[in-house]
């Protein structure tokens, strides 16, 4: 095996910035003629850490949000699906690394175990579990 391990911080500082492209042909669930938005790690990270401790969104949410934030009718499903594991992957090395489970964006408000997403991360999906219960536990500063 001569793969080389992801760099995912590097994946999320170099994807390109948020744009809203016009669909030519359907794509992914999303029709010709529709606007969608091709969104960025940054964004759903910023998404990510604006939900409430202990709540959940669902990723169509995600997608439903962000697009009308743009002005676009829909969000790239294929790309926010990237970009969440992107965004997860960078919070797991934080963790791993020894940051605090509060200073890393909380992936697993939208990334549940039972997720296609969760699924594909380097952590299993019962980590993804025992990081929800921590979210949902009453912090020692509350």
């Amino acid at each position: 095996m001569g793969k080389r391990p992801t760099d995912w911080r590097k994946r999320f500082g170099g994807a390109k910035p948020p744009h809203v492209v016009m669909l030519h042909t359907d794509f992914a669930g999303v029709r010709a003629g529709n606007t969608m938005l091709i969104s960025s790690p940054g964004d759903i990270a910023n998404y990510l850490s604006r939900i409430p401790r202990g709540e959940t969104r669902t990723i169509e949410r995600l997608r439903n949000e962000l697009a009308r934030k743009a002005g676009a009718q829909a969000m790239c499903p294929v790309t926010t699906a990237i970009y969440l594991r992107v965004v997860a992957e960078v919070a797991l090395r934080d963790l791993e690394e020894g940051k605090p489970i509060d200073q890393v964006t909380p992936f697993w408000r939208v990334v549940t175990p039972d997720s296609k997403v969760a699924k594909k991360l380097s952590c299993s999906p019962d980590h993804v579990a025992h990081l929800m219960a921590l979210d949902n536990a009453p912090s020692a500063s509350s």
